[in-house]
């Protein structure tokens, strides 16, 4: 639980810069989980849920308080942190620092990520960033498009 709050070194500025299609008003970051999904207040006082595998914000507490309280909770720990996936993936050797994430080869978002050992060890701003471009290029596709994924060398 202690990671989920070391965010002392994370710049929510950097983070945000390829979601600001999403959401495009100033934010500062709470937490974070293994996988990369940001935890963020807006200047309201509300907490959004930024979750990256699937490209979606949403309102997940009225205060700061309120979702302080909340994410000490059993049923939030797996809800809002996939805290078993967490554990799966570090007995797995998967286990990020603080500038680290959970990332997948085949992105959550593609039918074929259920393959083995998809999971790796990845950095927090350029899988953080590479999935929010990649939300951006295929938002307005509907659901089962087919995509192509190609990558530079």
């Amino acid at each position: 639980m202690d990671r989920i709050f070391d965010i002392a070194s994370i710049s929510v500025e950097r983070l945000m810069q390829d979601w600001r299609w999403l959401y495009p008003d100033p934010v500062t970051l709470l937490a974070r989980s293994a996988f990369g999904d940001l935890f963020l207040r807006t200047e309201s006082g509300e907490v959004l849920k930024l979750n990256v595998s699937v490209g979606q914000i949403t309102e997940i507490a009225r205060s700061e308080e309120e979702f302080r309280r909340l994410a000490g909770t059993e049923e939030r720990l797996q809800e809002w942190f996939a805290r078993a996936d967490e554990i799966a993936a570090a007995q797995r050797g998967l286990i990020p620092n603080s500038q680290q994430c959970i990332a997948f080869k085949i992105p959550l978002m593609f039918a074929e990520s259920g393959v083995p050992n998809n999971a790796y060890l990845a950095d927090l701003y350029e899988q953080v960033s590479f999935l929010g471009d990649l939300h951006r290029q295929i938002s307005r596709l509907p659901d089962g498009a087919k995509v192509r994924l190609v990558t530079g060398n």
